[in-house]
């Protein structure tokens, strides 16, 4: 059986739950290989606490992609004319329901209640610790993928370096990185490609405009791809023509801080304690108030993953977690400087997915 399987049916059995539904596609595809996106439709994983075989139900026109990309599993569907949530039932054929465990990040109420509406009073469990638990720690080969993925991103920074001047707009080097990108074979960018010129890189997730790129200021990219269903995400902060010495200081301060994040990561370190050795070095330059984000985040199959570097809730580094390390300066008016690289941790450190210069290249 899979092991990833096997683990979720020994929670099962623990803790006395008779099935899962899992609705979330990234783990649909983590759990099972079927990578899709049922829309407004219904999808889930059924496993058991008993023998049954897990059971994977999915729109009817996903039904043949999912019996050619899976193995193991009692493959269903619905049309859209049929209540899905009776369908389930009529295919349990009488198994006794009376505790579910779902993912209680992730789970609508419409699901929750579409559940309830076939299964008399049941009781649901959360299995979101356990999953994100089993994501956590990634495999060599999810590595390996990581690493791809994150050579694109460097390909990406290639392209947008080359191809941004004063005479472009934000809107054309977004355009022209994913247009090379497909022409790659890369399927989709991981998040919406971010190209912010001058001070409207001060928002941090601000968004790229049909605004020309300004001569002698900074020019921030922050970007990533999905490539052999695992992302990317990295930024570099360079200039177009030669910058303030303000502008210049601000970058200086933002890579020292990111680079002592690096340097300190290893195995038995807290993520609470990276986040301040980066935060240090900014705020003993003056700039606290400005770096408004926890340093980093979880990355994998999401973009966006447990868990959070320097957020509310602190977890000790593990060798085989990956996660980035993006501190960042914000002077609304002035300046936006963010520098990231995601990372896996290792025996002893870390190493990048992402290897592009981090110096202030100008251009």
């Amino acid at each position: 059986m899979n092991t990833k399987i096997e683990k979720i049916t020994s929670f099962l059995i623990e803790n006395e739950v008779d099935m899962t539904f899992i609705t979330n596609p990234t783990m649909l595809d983590y759990l099972t290989g079927l990578a899709i996106d049922p829309h407004e439709r219904i999808a889930g994983l059924m496993i058991f606490k008993n023998d049954r075989l897990p059971a994977l139900f999915t729109p009817a026109l996903e039904v043949a992609k999912a019996q050619e990309k899976t193995s193991g599993f009692d493959v269903f569907g619905y049309v859209d004319s049929e209540n899905p949530w009776e369908v389930v039932k009529a295919h349990l054929g009488g198994t006794a329901v009376k505790k579910i465990a779902i993912d209680f990040v992730d789970i609508t109420m419409a699901k929750v209640e579409g559940l309830r509406s076939v299964f008399a009073d049941v009781k649901f469990v959360d299995i979101a610790p356990l999953v994100q638990r089993m994501r956590l720690i990634k495999s060599a080969d999810e590595i390996e993928k990581m690493k791809i993925a994150g050579d694109f991103a460097d390909k990406c920074f290639e392209i947008g370096f080359n191809y941004a001047n004063p005479e472009r707009t934000e809107s054309d080097v977004v355009a022209k990185i994913e247009y090379e990108m497909k022409r790659m074979g890369v399927p989709q960018m991981s998040f919406e490609t971010i190209v912010l010129s001058g001070a409207r890189a001060a928002n941090p997730h601000g968004e790229p405009e049909e605004v020309k790129i300004e001569a002698n200021k900074l020019l921030l990219f922050d970007l990533g791809v999905m490539k052999n269903g695992y992302a990317s995400d990295a930024t570099r902060t360079i200039s177009i023509g030669k910058p303030s010495e303000f502008d210049a200081e601000i970058h200086k301060i933002v890579l020292e801080a990111q680079l002592a994040a690096l340097d300190f990561i290893k195995p038995g370190v807290s993520a609470i304690e990276v986040d301040k050795v980066a935060r240090d070095v900014i705020t003993k330059a003056g700039y606290g108030e400005y770096f408004n984000h926890r340093l980093g985040h979880g990355i994998g199959m999401d973009v966006h993953e447990y868990p959070s570097i320097g957020g509310s809730e602190d977890i000790i580094i593990e060798k085989g977690m990956c996660f980035s390390d993006e501190p960042g300066i914000y002077i609304p008016g002035k300046v936006g400087v963010r520098i990231e690289d995601c990372l896996y941790v290792t025996d002893s450190g870390c190493e990048t997915f992402t290897h592009t210069n981090k110096d202030l290249m100008i251009f």
